[in-house]
Formats: C-alpha cells, structure tokens, sequence
C-alpha cells in the first residue's frame, strides 16, 4: 500500500497530527509524510491513500494548502482513495456564541480539502476530521495523536 500525508502547518501542530497518521500507517506499507511547499503533483500518481490536512486560518485552509490544491492536475487522483483534516480550536473551550455562528456559516479547513480533492478525482472515503489544539497556538489537546492515529488506521479499513 502507497500512502502520502501532506500538511501544512502554522504552531506545528498540524505537522504532529501528521506525523501520526503516518506512523500509524507505516507498518501497512510505503509512508510518506510532506508539508505542501515539498508536494509535487508527480508524488501522487500510484497513490492508493492521499491525506491532506491544514490548519484552520480564518475558517479554510492556509494558503499554502490552498495553492498545493489548485496545482493537482484534474483527474491526477482518479482511483485514489483521499480524506481531509485539520486542526481546530474547541468551541466549548472558547466558548464564544459569535465563534459559533462563524463556524456554523464558514466551517473549518477540513471541509473545504475535502471537496477539492474530489474535484480533483480523489475517492473520498471518510468524512472530513479535526483535531483539536488548546487556544488559537496549541499545544494540541490531550489525547489528539492517539486519536488521530486511530482515525488514519479508520479511514484505510474503510
């Protein structure tokens, strides 16, 4: 099995949750785990998994992830099985009823991946996920790694 875990990431807590999947992936096979200025579009051909996570930065993902997604080729990802996450503040623990309403109409970084890896041929084959960092910096909140290396081991026996 070929996977590839590309990232982006702002405090490094994008790159750790990265780094998780990837490490939860490697006994399956060849890992490879990038962050989007080192991706070219000519590592994905023979991919059988492709994850992409970002940062939340104003709701979507940093431009970086964004110019990484427009450079995919269309149909570069037909037969690929793809999924999107990204790291995210708690709402519970910011608790702000204007971040709330925010998110309700902007959503976070994961979405916006997922729906263009598709519209690059990618198979999406899990919902999009967030991670969860403390505050706007991090660190990540407790227990986030593991629970990210289940959700990778998750999404590949989908």
């Amino acid at each position: 099995m070929k996977v590839l875990v590309i990232y982006d990431s702002v405090f490094g807590n994008t790159e750790k949750i990265a780094r998780a999947i990837g490490e939860a992936l490697s006994p399956l096979g060849d890992v490879r785990v990038i962050k989007v200025a080192d991706a070219a579009a000519q590592e994905m051909q023979g991919l059988d998994y492709l994850f992409v996570g970002s940062p939340t930065r104003a709701f979507s993902p940093t431009p970086a992830a964004k110019q990484f997604l427009k450079t995919i080729p269309r149909h570069a990802l037909d037969g690929v099985k793809v999924a999107a996450f990204d790291t995210r503040a708690d709402l519970q623990e910011v608790n702000s009823r204007f971040l709330n309403i925010m998110v309700k109409f902007f959503g976070y970084a994961a979405d916006p991946i997922s729906k263009r890896l598709a519209q690059k041929g990618g198979r999406v084959i899990h919902p999009p996920e967030g991670f969860f960092v403390k505050g706007t910096e991090g660190p990540l909140a407790d227990g986030e790694l593991e629970r990210a290396a289940a959700w990778a081991q998750q999404v590949v026996q989908s």
